[in-house]
Protein backbone atom coordinates (compact mmCIF):
# COMPACT_ATOMS: atom_id res chain seq x y z
CA UNK A 1 0.00 0.00 0.00
CA UNK A 2 1.50 3.37 -1.01
CA UNK A 3 0.68 6.80 -1.81
CA UNK A 4 0.61 8.69 -5.09
CA UNK A 5 4.04 9.21 -4.93
CA UNK A 6 5.35 5.84 -3.73
CA UNK A 7 5.70 6.52 -0.26
CA UNK A 8 4.12 3.80 2.10
CA UNK A 9 1.15 4.29 3.47
CA UNK A 10 1.60 7.05 6.12
CA UNK A 11 -0.31 5.19 8.63
CA UNK A 12 0.89 1.57 8.48
CA UNK A 13 4.81 2.89 8.19
CA UNK A 14 4.52 5.14 11.22
CA UNK A 15 3.12 2.26 13.38
CA UNK A 16 6.13 -0.15 12.52
CA UNK A 17 8.40 2.84 13.29
CA UNK A 18 6.67 3.94 16.68
CA UNK A 19 6.60 0.05 18.02
CA UNK A 20 10.44 -0.01 16.88
CA UNK A 21 11.63 3.39 18.73
CA UNK A 22 9.41 2.14 21.81
CA UNK A 23 11.60 -1.33 22.53
CA UNK A 24 14.51 0.83 21.40
CA UNK A 25 13.88 3.35 24.26
CA UNK A 26 12.61 0.43 26.62
CA UNK A 27 15.67 -1.73 26.29
CA UNK A 28 17.93 2.06 26.56
CA UNK A 29 15.26 3.27 30.06
CA UNK A 30 15.46 -0.25 31.68
CA UNK A 31 19.66 0.51 32.32
CA UNK A 32 18.91 3.85 33.93
CA UNK A 33 17.93 2.49 36.80
CA UNK A 34 21.04 0.54 37.59
CA UNK A 35 24.57 1.64 35.77
CA UNK A 36 25.20 4.62 37.90
CA UNK A 37 25.16 2.01 40.92
CA UNK A 38 26.99 -0.52 39.02
CA UNK A 39 29.46 2.36 38.58
CA UNK A 40 29.42 3.32 42.01
CA UNK A 41 29.96 -0.31 43.50
CA UNK A 42 33.23 -1.05 41.28
CA UNK A 43 34.49 2.42 42.95
CA UNK A 44 34.08 0.84 46.58
CA UNK A 45 30.90 2.93 46.86
CA UNK A 46 32.42 6.90 46.56
CA UNK A 47 29.43 8.48 45.21
CA UNK A 48 31.27 11.67 44.21
CA UNK A 49 34.29 9.33 42.34
CA UNK A 50 31.49 7.33 40.82
CA UNK A 51 29.47 10.72 39.34
CA UNK A 52 32.70 11.83 37.82
CA UNK A 53 33.34 8.05 36.21
CA UNK A 54 30.03 8.64 35.16
CA UNK A 55 30.63 11.99 33.16
CA UNK A 56 33.47 10.11 31.36
CA UNK A 57 31.36 7.80 29.85
CA UNK A 58 28.39 9.81 28.87
CA UNK A 59 31.66 12.30 27.09
CA UNK A 60 32.73 8.97 25.06
CA UNK A 61 29.08 8.28 24.45
CA UNK A 62 28.86 11.64 22.94
CA UNK A 63 31.88 11.88 21.21
CA UNK A 64 31.19 8.43 19.25
CA UNK A 65 27.67 10.10 18.39
CA UNK A 66 29.57 13.27 16.96
CA UNK A 67 32.02 11.00 14.97
CA UNK A 68 28.76 8.38 13.38
CA UNK A 69 25.83 9.91 13.73
CA UNK A 70 26.91 11.90 10.25
CA UNK A 71 28.16 9.22 8.53
CA UNK A 72 25.35 7.56 9.56
CA UNK A 73 22.86 10.11 8.15
CA UNK A 74 24.90 10.21 5.02
CA UNK A 75 24.56 6.63 4.47
CA UNK A 76 20.83 5.93 5.05
CA UNK A 77 20.15 9.11 2.52
CA UNK A 78 22.47 6.70 -0.24
CA UNK A 79 20.99 3.44 1.39
CA UNK A 80 17.86 4.25 2.85
CA UNK A 81 16.74 4.17 6.35
CA UNK A 82 16.09 0.73 7.45
CA UNK A 83 19.42 -0.81 7.20
CA UNK A 84 20.78 1.82 9.11
CA UNK A 85 17.41 1.24 11.67
CA UNK A 86 18.70 -2.27 12.06
CA UNK A 87 21.95 -2.29 12.29
CA UNK A 88 21.38 0.45 15.04
CA UNK A 89 19.26 -2.23 16.75
CA UNK A 90 21.50 -4.67 16.46
CA UNK A 91 24.33 -3.29 17.51
CA UNK A 92 22.63 -2.12 20.81
CA UNK A 93 22.23 -5.79 21.56
CA UNK A 94 25.92 -6.51 21.39
CA UNK A 95 26.44 -3.22 23.85
CA UNK A 96 24.15 -4.55 26.46
CA UNK A 97 25.74 -8.25 26.16
CA UNK A 98 29.06 -6.94 26.60
CA UNK A 99 27.57 -4.22 29.49
CA UNK A 100 25.81 -7.76 31.30
CA UNK A 101 29.37 -9.68 30.88
CA UNK A 102 31.50 -6.46 32.55
CA UNK A 103 33.76 -7.55 35.45
CA UNK A 104 35.82 -4.48 35.80
CA UNK A 105 34.98 -0.21 34.64
CA UNK A 106 36.94 -0.80 31.29
CA UNK A 107 34.75 -3.29 30.42
CA UNK A 108 31.78 -0.99 31.01
CA UNK A 109 33.89 1.93 29.06
CA UNK A 110 33.83 -0.25 25.85
CA UNK A 111 30.09 -1.21 26.17
CA UNK A 112 29.42 2.66 26.08
CA UNK A 113 31.54 3.31 23.15
CA UNK A 114 29.79 0.31 21.16
CA UNK A 115 26.90 2.03 22.19
CA UNK A 116 27.53 5.70 21.10
CA UNK A 117 28.53 4.03 17.45
CA UNK A 118 25.36 2.34 16.98
CA UNK A 119 22.64 4.14 19.14
CA UNK A 120 21.46 6.03 15.74
CA UNK A 121 18.26 4.79 15.40
CA UNK A 122 16.03 8.06 17.18
CA UNK A 123 17.74 10.34 14.31
CA UNK A 124 17.05 8.12 11.31
CA UNK A 125 13.66 7.57 12.75
CA UNK A 126 13.19 11.37 12.48
CA UNK A 127 14.65 11.32 9.00
CA UNK A 128 11.92 8.48 8.46
CA UNK A 129 9.11 10.69 9.62
CA UNK A 130 10.06 13.35 7.47
CA UNK A 131 9.65 11.01 5.07
CA UNK A 132 6.29 9.42 5.07
CA UNK A 133 5.14 12.74 6.86
CA UNK A 134 3.41 16.04 4.78
CA UNK A 135 5.17 19.14 6.48
CA UNK A 136 1.78 20.62 7.70
CA UNK A 137 1.49 17.33 9.97
CA UNK A 138 5.49 16.80 11.02
CA UNK A 139 5.25 18.20 14.26
CA UNK A 140 2.19 15.88 15.10
CA UNK A 141 4.18 12.92 13.87
CA UNK A 142 7.15 14.21 16.00
CA UNK A 143 5.44 14.24 19.09
CA UNK A 144 4.46 10.90 17.98
CA UNK A 145 7.96 9.53 18.45
CA UNK A 146 8.24 11.68 21.73
CA UNK A 147 5.69 9.97 22.99
CA UNK A 148 7.34 6.58 21.71
CA UNK A 149 10.35 7.74 23.60
CA UNK A 150 8.61 8.78 26.92
CA UNK A 151 6.44 5.30 26.63
CA UNK A 152 10.43 3.21 26.52
CA UNK A 153 10.78 5.39 29.66
CA UNK A 154 7.47 4.54 31.48
CA UNK A 155 8.50 1.23 31.22
CA UNK A 156 11.72 0.33 31.25
CA UNK A 157 13.37 2.26 34.21
CA UNK A 158 10.43 0.95 36.44
CA UNK A 159 10.73 -2.50 34.87
CA UNK A 160 14.77 -1.99 35.05
CA UNK A 161 14.44 -0.87 39.14
CA UNK A 162 12.79 -3.89 39.92
CA UNK A 163 15.01 -5.97 37.98
CA UNK A 164 18.04 -4.29 39.36
CA UNK A 165 16.82 -5.23 42.92
CA UNK A 166 17.00 -8.70 42.15
CA UNK A 167 20.29 -8.81 40.60
CA UNK A 168 22.12 -5.29 39.09
CA UNK A 169 23.28 -7.08 35.66
CA UNK A 170 19.74 -8.40 34.68
CA UNK A 171 18.14 -5.21 33.47
CA UNK A 172 21.49 -5.67 30.51
CA UNK A 173 20.54 -9.13 29.48
CA UNK A 174 16.67 -7.96 29.47
CA UNK A 175 17.73 -5.38 27.25
CA UNK A 176 20.18 -6.85 25.01
CA UNK A 177 16.72 -9.84 23.96
CA UNK A 178 14.92 -6.59 23.41
CA UNK A 179 16.99 -5.05 21.16
CA UNK A 180 17.62 -7.99 19.24
CA UNK A 181 14.33 -8.72 19.19
CA UNK A 182 13.81 -5.33 17.82
CA UNK A 183 16.06 -5.87 14.92
CA UNK A 184 14.30 -9.20 14.01
CA UNK A 185 11.18 -7.53 14.08
CA UNK A 186 12.84 -4.59 11.64
CA UNK A 187 14.08 -7.47 9.63
CA UNK A 188 11.01 -8.40 8.64
CA UNK A 189 8.50 -5.76 8.67
CA UNK A 190 9.95 -2.64 8.78
CA UNK A 191 9.13 -0.83 5.24
CA UNK A 192 11.60 1.45 3.56
CA UNK A 193 10.76 4.91 3.39
CA UNK A 194 13.27 6.87 1.11
CA UNK A 195 12.44 5.58 -2.43
CA UNK A 196 15.76 4.89 -4.67
CA UNK A 197 14.64 7.53 -6.79
CA UNK A 198 14.92 10.73 -4.37
CA UNK A 199 17.94 9.14 -2.71
CA UNK A 200 21.64 11.11 -2.79
CA UNK A 201 25.17 9.71 -2.92
CA UNK A 202 27.39 9.17 -0.16
CA UNK A 203 30.28 12.00 0.06
CA UNK A 204 32.82 11.84 2.93
CA UNK A 205 32.89 15.87 2.60
CA UNK A 206 29.11 15.95 4.23
CA UNK A 207 28.83 12.79 6.04
CA UNK A 208 32.17 14.34 8.59
CA UNK A 209 30.74 16.14 11.54
CA UNK A 210 32.69 19.46 10.30
CA UNK A 211 31.08 18.55 6.73
CA UNK A 212 27.56 17.71 8.02
CA UNK A 213 27.61 20.98 10.10
CA UNK A 214 28.23 22.61 7.33
CA UNK A 215 24.36 22.55 6.51
CA UNK A 216 23.02 23.84 9.46
CA UNK A 217 24.68 27.35 8.32
CA UNK A 218 22.70 27.20 4.25
CA UNK A 219 20.23 29.45 6.29
CA UNK A 220 20.27 32.01 9.29
CA UNK A 221 17.38 30.58 10.66
CA UNK A 222 18.20 27.21 10.43
CA UNK A 223 21.78 28.04 12.45
CA UNK A 224 19.32 30.30 15.31
CA UNK A 225 17.08 27.20 15.59
CA UNK A 226 19.56 24.36 15.33
CA UNK A 227 21.28 26.61 18.71
CA UNK A 228 18.37 26.14 20.16
CA UNK A 229 18.10 22.88 19.88
CA UNK A 230 21.69 22.49 20.61
CA UNK A 231 21.42 24.33 23.70
CA UNK A 232 17.97 21.81 24.65
CA UNK A 233 20.24 18.55 24.66
CA UNK A 234 22.74 19.97 26.47
CA UNK A 235 19.98 20.81 29.69
CA UNK A 236 18.47 17.54 28.97
CA UNK A 237 22.11 16.05 29.95
CA UNK A 238 21.56 17.11 33.67
CA UNK A 239 18.85 14.30 34.72
CA UNK A 240 20.60 11.07 32.69
CA UNK A 241 23.89 12.13 34.13
CA UNK A 242 22.67 13.06 37.90
CA UNK A 243 19.71 12.03 38.45
CA UNK A 244 19.93 8.45 39.78
CA UNK A 245 22.75 10.04 42.29
CA UNK A 246 21.00 12.70 43.02
CA UNK A 247 17.68 11.37 44.06
CA UNK A 248 19.44 8.59 46.43
CA UNK A 249 21.23 11.28 47.86
CA UNK A 250 19.15 14.12 48.37
CA UNK A 251 15.89 12.08 48.98
CA UNK A 252 17.34 8.41 50.23
CA UNK A 253 15.73 6.93 47.22
CA UNK A 254 16.43 3.61 46.36
CA UNK A 255 16.35 1.83 42.97
CA UNK A 256 13.19 1.05 42.63
CA UNK A 257 12.26 4.52 43.61
CA UNK A 258 14.22 5.87 41.20
CA UNK A 259 12.80 4.02 38.18
CA UNK A 260 9.63 4.52 39.23
CA UNK A 261 10.13 8.77 39.49
CA UNK A 262 11.70 8.13 35.86
CA UNK A 263 9.14 6.10 34.58
CA UNK A 264 6.41 9.22 35.81
CA UNK A 265 8.94 11.72 33.62
CA UNK A 266 8.62 9.54 30.94
CA UNK A 267 4.65 9.22 31.10
CA UNK A 268 4.29 12.89 30.88
CA UNK A 269 6.77 13.17 28.15
CA UNK A 270 4.17 10.48 26.49
CA UNK A 271 1.02 12.37 27.22
CA UNK A 272 2.81 15.31 25.98
CA UNK A 273 3.71 14.46 22.48
CA UNK A 274 0.85 12.26 21.65
CA UNK A 275 -1.89 14.17 23.37
CA UNK A 276 -1.14 17.90 23.17
CA UNK A 277 1.43 18.98 20.41
CA UNK A 278 -0.44 18.66 17.24
CA UNK A 279 -4.13 19.98 18.43
CA UNK A 280 -1.60 23.41 19.89
CA UNK A 281 0.45 23.45 16.77
CA UNK A 282 -2.87 23.62 14.53
CA UNK A 283 -4.42 26.03 16.84
CA UNK A 284 -1.58 28.05 17.96
CA UNK A 285 1.29 27.84 15.71
CA UNK A 286 4.44 26.17 15.80
CA UNK A 287 6.43 28.93 16.60
CA UNK A 288 4.07 29.58 19.79
CA UNK A 289 4.17 26.03 20.87
CA UNK A 290 8.09 25.95 20.65
CA UNK A 291 8.27 29.36 23.07
CA UNK A 292 6.00 27.85 25.42
CA UNK A 293 7.62 24.92 25.76
CA UNK A 294 11.15 26.56 26.32
CA UNK A 295 8.90 28.63 29.07
CA UNK A 296 7.96 25.68 31.18
CA UNK A 297 10.82 23.68 30.91
CA UNK A 298 12.84 26.26 32.55
CA UNK A 299 10.08 26.56 34.91
CA UNK A 300 10.49 22.86 35.56
CA UNK A 301 14.39 22.76 35.75
CA UNK A 302 14.32 25.44 38.33
CA UNK A 303 11.43 23.69 40.37
CA UNK A 304 13.57 20.63 40.32
CA UNK A 305 16.73 22.15 41.69
CA UNK A 306 15.03 23.56 44.39
CA UNK A 307 12.93 20.61 45.65
CA UNK A 308 14.22 19.89 49.18
CA UNK A 309 12.28 16.91 49.92
CA UNK A 310 10.95 13.90 47.35
CA UNK A 311 7.16 15.16 47.40
CA UNK A 312 8.29 18.83 46.32
CA UNK A 313 10.23 16.64 43.06
CA UNK A 314 7.00 15.46 42.36
CA UNK A 315 4.92 18.30 41.67
CA UNK A 316 7.66 19.95 39.48
CA UNK A 317 7.27 16.74 37.26
CA UNK A 318 3.87 17.48 35.49
CA UNK A 319 5.54 21.46 34.87
CA UNK A 320 8.96 19.70 33.57
CA UNK A 321 6.93 17.42 31.57
CA UNK A 322 5.43 20.61 29.26
CA UNK A 323 8.94 20.95 28.40
CA UNK A 324 8.42 18.32 25.48
CA UNK A 325 6.24 20.77 23.68
CA UNK A 326 9.28 21.99 22.43
CA UNK A 327 11.21 19.24 20.49
CA UNK A 328 8.37 18.23 17.91
CA UNK A 329 7.91 21.68 16.27
CA UNK A 330 11.48 22.42 16.55
CA UNK A 331 11.91 19.40 14.71
CA UNK A 332 9.67 20.24 12.20
CA UNK A 333 10.57 23.45 11.58
CA UNK A 334 14.13 22.37 10.59
CA UNK A 335 13.21 19.55 7.72
CA UNK A 336 10.96 22.01 6.22
CA UNK A 337 14.04 23.87 5.47
CA UNK A 338 16.06 21.07 3.28
CA UNK A 339 15.21 18.97 0.43
CA UNK A 340 13.75 15.07 1.27
CA UNK A 341 17.14 13.66 -0.18
CA UNK A 342 18.67 15.80 2.64
CA UNK A 343 17.05 14.59 5.80
CA UNK A 344 19.43 12.07 6.70
CA UNK A 345 22.31 14.67 6.15
CA UNK A 346 20.50 17.02 8.36
CA UNK A 347 19.16 14.39 11.24
CA UNK A 348 23.05 13.46 11.14
CA UNK A 349 24.12 17.18 11.64
CA UNK A 350 21.49 17.64 14.50
CA UNK A 351 23.08 14.28 16.40
CA UNK A 352 26.60 15.88 15.26
CA UNK A 353 25.10 18.90 17.91
CA UNK A 354 23.55 16.30 20.07
CA UNK A 355 26.78 14.39 20.23
CA UNK A 356 28.50 17.46 21.18
CA UNK A 357 25.85 18.84 23.90
CA UNK A 358 26.21 14.84 25.43
CA UNK A 359 30.14 15.49 25.34
CA UNK A 360 30.16 18.77 27.60
CA UNK A 361 27.05 18.06 29.53
CA UNK A 362 28.00 15.13 31.29
CA UNK A 363 31.48 16.28 32.94
CA UNK A 364 29.61 19.94 33.51
CA UNK A 365 26.61 18.56 35.26
CA UNK A 366 28.35 15.66 37.35
CA UNK A 367 31.25 18.03 38.40
CA UNK A 368 28.41 20.71 39.29
CA UNK A 369 26.36 17.98 41.27
CA UNK A 370 30.10 16.46 43.01
CA UNK A 371 30.91 20.05 43.42
CA UNK A 372 27.55 21.33 45.51
CA UNK A 373 26.60 17.78 47.06
CA UNK A 374 26.96 19.14 50.56
CA UNK A 375 25.96 22.36 49.90
CA UNK A 376 23.84 22.68 46.77
CA UNK A 377 22.86 19.47 45.43
CA UNK A 378 20.04 20.83 43.01
CA UNK A 379 23.08 22.45 41.02
CA UNK A 380 22.61 20.67 38.12
CA UNK A 381 19.45 21.55 37.17
CA UNK A 382 19.19 25.09 38.12
CA UNK A 383 22.43 25.17 35.49
CA UNK A 384 19.67 23.82 33.19
CA UNK A 385 16.97 25.45 33.81
CA UNK A 386 19.10 28.89 32.95
CA UNK A 387 20.26 27.04 29.57
CA UNK A 388 17.00 25.94 28.71
CA UNK A 389 15.89 30.22 29.45
CA UNK A 390 18.46 31.44 27.18
CA UNK A 391 17.46 29.06 24.09
CA UNK A 392 14.04 30.32 24.83
CA UNK A 393 15.26 34.05 24.27
CA UNK A 394 17.21 32.71 21.44
CA UNK A 395 13.46 31.59 19.98
CA UNK A 396 12.24 34.13 21.01
CA UNK A 397 14.17 36.12 19.13
CA UNK A 398 14.04 34.54 16.13
CA UNK A 399 10.27 34.26 15.92
CA UNK A 400 10.51 38.44 16.22
CA UNK A 401 12.69 38.41 12.98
Amino acid sequence: MSTSDGRPARRAAFVFIFVTIVLDMLALGMIVPVLPKLVEGFVGGDTARAARIFGVFGTVWALMQFLFMPVLGALSDRFGRRPVILISNLGLGLDYVVMALAPTVAWLFVGRMISGITAASFSTASAYVADVTPPEKRAGSFGMLSAAFGLGFVLGPALGGVLGAIDPRLPFWVAAGLSLLNAAYGLFVLPESLPAARRAPFSWRTANPIGSLRLLRSRAELLGLSGVHFLGNLAHEALPTTFVLYASHRYGWDARAVGLSVAAVGLGQAIVGAGLVQPLVDGFGERRVLLSGLCLGAIGFAMYGLATTGAMFWTAVPVWSLWALHGPPLQSLMTRMVPGSEQGQLQGALGSLRGIAFMLGPGVFTEAFARGIDTLPGAPFLLAALLVAASAVLAARLARR
